[in-house]
């Protein structure tokens, strides 16, 4: 009996080819269970850096470490076997040269077999994404609210209101696809800013509160089901509520236990039968 094909999974070129074609499907995964939940649904999965505030509670995602993101990366990959996998490099792996940026992204590629990484940053990040894209490391630019730059750009606010400011973003875009980027992520834009760069550069643009014209979508899985009730920034459609079902069933459940309702005799192993 023969052994069916195994799946390939989409690559930063396939990416890159839905452009003007097909919206490009994306959200963020952090572990092996979720990946595999999103995997059919995504075109590509991304091990976000936000890891460092959805799952650690950090207030920034700037103490986030290679280390994290390596784990994290291996996690996913063990659970897809459709979408194209992209790593963020984590804030100080990549900004002080471009051979540092070389040496951490194929650390990452190595050690977790990803597609891709992504890196946040304009035109002083051109050169580098440069130099990664002619040593074969496909990279997802960043462009407009950058977290890892929170502590020098006034906080998590949308970009693009001025003039001035709207320039550098449209910029910053254009040295990024003209560097060889297959995407670019535009976040916290003002949507008639995003839209006018999605419909001027070449590679792929991913918004995230940007632009509905935007040739893709991005959101934090987490934000996306609703497990954080206490924040949910404008941008954010919750399409499930599960913070309220998780704290409904541990309710539950800690009745159950405390009443000794649970566990059952169902729930129990008996001694088998002497024979």
């Amino acid at each position: 009996m023969s052994t069916p094909p195994r799946q390939k999974r989409l690559t930063p070129a396939d990416i890159l080819a839905l452009k003007g074609n097909c919206p490009v499907v994306s959200l963020t995964a952090y572990t092996t269970p979720m990946a595999r939940l999103l995997d059919p649904h995504c075109d590509f999965l991304l091990v976000g850096d936000s890891l460092g505030m959805v799952l650690y509670g950090m207030d920034t995602t700037v103490g986030v470490t290679m280390e994290m993101m390596i784990a994290h990366g291996q996690a996913v990959m063990r659970g897809v076997s459709r979408a194209c996998v992209i790593i963020d490099m984590p804030f100080g792996s990549y900004q002080e040269s471009k051979e540092q940026a070389f040496r951490s992204a194929a650390r990452i590629m190595k050690e977790t077999g990803c597609d891709g990484v992504k890196l946040e940053g304009g035109a002083e990040m051109a050169e580098t994404v440069a130099f990664l894209v002619e040593r074969g490391i496909p990279v997802l630019g960043h462009v407009g609210l950058m977290p890892q730059q929170v502590n020098t750009s006034g906080g998590y606010r949308s970009k693009g209101h001025s003039e001035k400011e709207a320039d550098k973003i449209r910029r910053d875009a254009r040295a990024i696809d003209e560097a060889g980027a297959f995407a670019i992520v535009i976040e916290g834009t003002v949507e008639p800013l995003a839209r006018d760069i999605s419909g001027s550069v070449s590679a792929a643009t991913i918004g995230i509160g940007a632009s509905p014209a935007c040739d893709g979508q991005i959101l934090v899985s987490d934000d996306m089901l609703g497990l954080f009730n206490d924040f949910k920034p404008r941008f954010v459609k919750h399409y499930a509520e599960l913070a309220q079902v998780i704290s409904k069933a541990a309710e539950d459940y800690a009745g159950e236990v405390r009443t000794r309702a649970f566990p059952g005799p169902e729930h129990t192993f008996q001694p088998r039968p002497k024979s």
